[in-house]
């Protein structure tokens, strides 16, 4: 690996999140930190910057094998659907390349622990695209957290209603999948896509290390579908750590209301909140003091830039693959508690045209999400008349995702 010139980057996306990618290269691409080897994409006339990357003369390859028969690369961003998360990254550790794999780590526990064993073999780093975990306000916030100044985490939750319409589920073909057509596990739903974030940031603020993230180790869910899906656009997810915390995540995208993330955080010596995309996360302490750690969501690049500084230095990712890992585990878990997915009532279904934009959402979820939230609860333990509780599932240290019950 050169250690001088420019960090040479190969992208693997072009549409949806490699897009973001894309235009913040481009954007940045006189700095001369590095240079766009190449982009991978079998589908590249979706890139929205197809005319840009033909006057900067970047090459398009239809397979991440194509580009290296001819190029090499220091760093690998990969952008691709989830079901390539593990061998694309696998295959990059192979030629050398550090890795930035997009959230999530993988479809299951297993595929993530290849990863970390061609990544100990390779002698290269993988950084997961959490881009909250790169930030300013969640590294400060973990570092008090680390330093005791909070007490033991003792409960932690979030609740996000993000409505989406028919058209996010036709936007490709693995979307609301649970396995793709090739038979490769996918497992697209809220909390493994949209909010993964939010799981994840729950289980990395109180790992007991800047690069790890809590264990789950029992993991219970309510999963739920308005639309035409095979997995769940609705969840209510409760689970235990490894240090005794509990969490519960509360999301769906067939609510009425778009609200969150509201997040709350409660430590022995005081609680952690913040509300809504670009809210400020604060800690107010029992004895009446308050610090803002500022607004995550203003860095989203950050964990790009980050891996640039990293690709030549014997460091690691503050977020790699001990620390994200574990919101796979957790979702793996929480499949296997529901396997059968639950379809809410054709009576509390509401299909509107939403100016050209069909869409559902269900009457009166939104409101008993809200209440589970207040109360730390499941939506069956309130005796809500569509809930179906699922069983607890352990997830022991050999634990592996068997998709028992699925498709």
């Amino acid at each position: 690996m050169s250690s001088e010139g420019p960090v040479s980057i190969v992208l693997v996306g072009s549409g949806g999140m490699g897009a973001v990618y894309l235009r913040a290269l481009l954007d940045s691409s006189a700095s001369g930190r590095f240079r766009l080897e190449g982009v991978v994409d079998p589908s590249p006339e979706r890139c929205p910057y197809l005319d840009e990357l033909g006057r900067a003369a970047i090459p398009i390859y239809g397979g991440l094998e194509n580009f290296f028969r001819q190029h090499s690369a220091e760093l690998a961003v990969i952008a691709s659907p989830i079901h390539f998360h593990s061998p694309q990254t696998c295959l990059a550790l192979d030629h050398g390349c550090h890795v930035l794999c997009e959230k999530p780590v993988a479809a299951t526990i297993q595929e993530a622990r290849r990863m970390a064993v061609a990544r100990d073999a390779s002698g290269r780093w993988v950084a997961v695209g959490y881009q909250w975990s790169f930030s300013r306000a969640i590294q400060s916030l973990k570092t008090d957290v680390l330093a005791g100044r909070l007490g033991k985490a003792i409960r932690l939750k979030c609740l996000y209603l993000w409505p989406r319409d028919d058209a996010y589920y036709r936007r490709n073909d693995w979307a609301g999948r649970m396995r793709h057509a090739g038979g490769a596990w996918v497992l697209d739903s809220p909390a493994n896509n949209a909010m993964a974030h939010d799981l994840h940031n729950i289980l990395y603020v109180i790992g007991g290390s800047r690069e790890r993230s809590a264990t789950p180790v029992e993991v219970e869910a309510e999963l739920y579908r308005a639309y035409d899906i095979e997995n769940f656009d609705t969840a209510a997810i409760r689970g235990r750590t490894d240090s005794g915390a509990e969490f519960l995540f509360y999301v769906s995208h067939a609510s009425f209301a778009d609200k969150g993330p509201v997040l709350h955080y409660t430590f022995e010596k005081g609680e952690v909140s913040a509300a809504g995309r670009g809210g400020r996360i604060e800690a107010r302490w029992h004895d009446g003091s308050v610090h803002d750690y500022g607004i995550p969501d203003d860095e989203p690049m950050a964990k790009l830039w980050a891996c640039l500084e990293l690709a030549r230095k014997d460091a690691s990712p503050v977020c790699g693959l001990d620390a994200a890992m574990n919101q796979t585990l957790c979702i793996n878990g929480a499949q296997e508690s529901k396997p059968e997915i639950a379809s809410f009532p054709r009576d509390v279904l509401v299909k509107e045209d939403n100016s050209g934009r069909p869409r559902t959402w269900v009457r009166g979820m939104d409101e008993i999400l809200g209440v589970c939230f207040d109360k730390n609860c499941l939506p069956s333990e309130l005796g809500v008349s569509w809930s179906r509780k699922g069983k607890k599932i352990g997830l022991a240290r050999d634990y592996e995702f068997s998709g028992a019950g699925r498709l």
